[in-house]
C-alpha cells in the first residue's frame, strides 16, 4: 500500500507544534483527566462517598472494559475518516463523563460512566497517537512519539495538582465537576489542531505472514499484556497505598503529581535510550525498573522508598507505551492506529483483569502488597517475551535484507 505524500507540504514550525499540541491536549483530556483522575480521587471517595475496596476495583475494571471496547472498535476500523469521527466523539465523552461522575452516588451509574470514560481514552491514547505518527511520516518528520506521549505525564500531573490542594476545600463531587470543566481548556486545541487524516491510495497491504512475523507479533502481545497488568495496578491503587502509610498519609495526591512529573520527560528520554542501545534492551530496562517500583513499597514503608517507587513508576510506564506503540506503528505506517489497536487489545485485557483481582486481594489481606507482588511477577514473565520478540525482530531484519 502507498501513502499519498505528494499532497502534503513540508510543515511550518507552527503547524508542527500545533499538531503535537493537539495530541498532547487529547492525552491530557482523555487519559490524564477522564481516566487517571480516578486514582487520586479514589481514597477521597472511600472517605466521603462510602466506596469500598471491592467496588473501587470494579470501577477501575469498568473503565478498562470501556477502553477495551474502544480498542476493539479501532482495530476493526480501516476507514481513517471514521476514526477521525471516533476521535472527536471521544473528546466530548471525556468531558461529559468526568462531570457526571460527581452528579450521582449510584454505583451502577458510576460503573457506566467509568465504562464510557474508558471508551473515550482510546481517542487520546490510540487514535491521536496514530494520527500524529501518520502525519509525522507523511510530512518527513521523525516517526517517534516521545514528545506526544509526554501528554500522559502532563495529564497525570495536572489531575494531581488540581486535586491535592483542594482536599478539604471541595468534596469529592465538586472535584469531579471541576476536573470536567478544566477539560474544556484542552478540548479546543485537541479538536481544532488535530489534522484530518489524509486519504490512502490503493488497498491495505496484506500483513507479512512469515513464521518470524507471527512469532514476533505473539511475543509482543504477551509482553504488552504483562506490562498492562503491572501498570494498571499502580495506576489505580498507588494513591490509596500511599494514604495508608503513616508518614505519607494525606500526601497521596502530591505523590501522584510526582508520578506525572516523572512521566513528562520519560517518553522522550526512552526514545533517546532506544536510539543508543536498541528498542528491546530499552524496553527490558523499563520493565526491570518498573518491577522494582512494585517491590519497594512491599519491602519498606519508608517515605524515601515509596517516593522512589513513584518516580520509577512514572519514569517507565509512559516509556513502555511510547516505545511499544512506536515500534508497531513504524511497521504499519499507512494506518498505524489500527495496528496499535490490535496490539493494545492484549494491554486492555490485562487492565480489565488486574484491578478486580487487586481489589479482592486488598479486601482479603488488608493491603495491596500481594497485588504488587503479582504485578512484579507478571512483568518478569513479560521480560522473557520481550527478549524472544527481539530475536524474532532480528530474523525479520535478516529476511528483509535477503529479499
Amino acid at each position: 500500500m502507498s501513502v499519498n505524500t505528494s499532497a502534503i507540504h513540508s510543515p511550518t514550525r507552527q503547524e508542527f507544534y500545533s499538531v503535537l499540541c493537539a495530541g498532547i491536549c487529547a492525552l491530557i483530556l482523555t487519559v490524564g483527566l477522564a481516566r487517571f483522575a480516578y486514582t487520586p480521587l479514589l481514597p477521597i471517595m472511600h472517605r466521603e462517598a462510602g466506596l469500598s475496596d471491592v467496588t473501587g476495583g470494579w470501577l477501575a475494571t469498568a473503565n478498562y472494559a470501556g477502553y477495551m471496547l474502544g480498542v476493539l472498535l479501532a482495530s476493526r476500523t480501516s476507514d481513517l475518516q471514521r476514526k477521525y469521527f471516533m476521535y472527536r466523539a471521544g473528546l466530548v465523552i471525556a468531558i461529559l463523563s468526568t462531570i457526571a461522575m460527581g452528579l450521582t452516588q449510584n454505583v451502577y451509574l458510576w460503573l457506566a460512566l467509568r465504562f464510557v470514560s474508558g471508551l473515550s481514552s482510546v481517542a487520546g491514547l490510540l487514535l491521536a497517537s496514530g494520527f500524529v505518527l501518520n502525519w509525522l511520516i507523511r510530512t518527513g518528520g521523525k516517526p517517534e512519539l516521545g514528545v506526544h506521549f509526554a501528554g500522559m505525564g502532563v495529564g497525570i500531573a495536572v489531575s494531581g495538582i488540581c486535586i491535592a490542594p483542594m482536599v478539604g476545600l471541595l468534596n469529592w463531587s465538586q472535584l469531579w465537576g471541576g476536573l470536567g470543566l478544566l477539560g474544556i481548556v484542552f478540548f479546543f486545541p485537541a479538536w481544532f489542531w488535530m489534522p484530518a487524516p489524509a486519504k490512502v491510495k490503493g488497498h491495505e497491504a496484506k500483513q507479512i505472514s512469515s513464521p518470524s512475523m507471527l512469532r514476533w507479533i505473539l511475543c509482543m502481545l504477551a509482553a504488552y499484556f504483562s506490562s498492562g497488568f503491572g501498570y494498571v495496578i499502580s495506576a489505580t491503587f498507588m494513591v490509596a497505598i500511599i494514604e495508608k502509610l503513616p508518614l505519607l498519609s494525606g500526601s497521596g495526591g502530591w505523590v501522584w503529581v510526582i508520578v506525572g512529573v516523572a512521566a513528562v520527560p520519560s517518553s522522550f528520554f526512552w526514545d533517546r535510550v532506544a536510539a543508543r542501545i536498541g528498542n528491546t534492551p530499552a524496553l527490558v530496562l523499563c520493565y526491570v525498573l518498573q518491577i522494582l517500583s512494585f517491590v519497594f513499597p512491599v519491602i519498606s514503608e519508608s517515605a524515601i522508598a515509596n517516593l522512589l517507587s513513584a518516580v520509577m513508576y512514572g519514569g517507565t510506564f509512559v516509556g513502555i507505551v511510547s516505545l511499544t506503540l512506536s515500534i508497531i506503528g513504524r511497521r504499519f505506517p499507512a494506518n498505524p492506529a489500527k495496528a496499535m489497536a490490535k496490539l493494545t487489545l492484549s494491554y486492555g485485557a490485562a487492565q480489565i483483569i488486574a484491578p478486580a483481582i487487586a481489589g479482592y486481594l486488598a479486601a482479603a489481606t488488608g493491603s495491596y502488597h500481594s497485588a504488587l507482588l503479582a504485578a512484579a511477577g507478571v512483568m518478569a514473565v513479560g521480560i522473557f517475551f520481550l527478549l524472544a520478540a527481539g530475536r524474532e525482530a532480528s530474523r525479520l531484519g535478516a529476511e528483509a535484507e535477503g529479499r
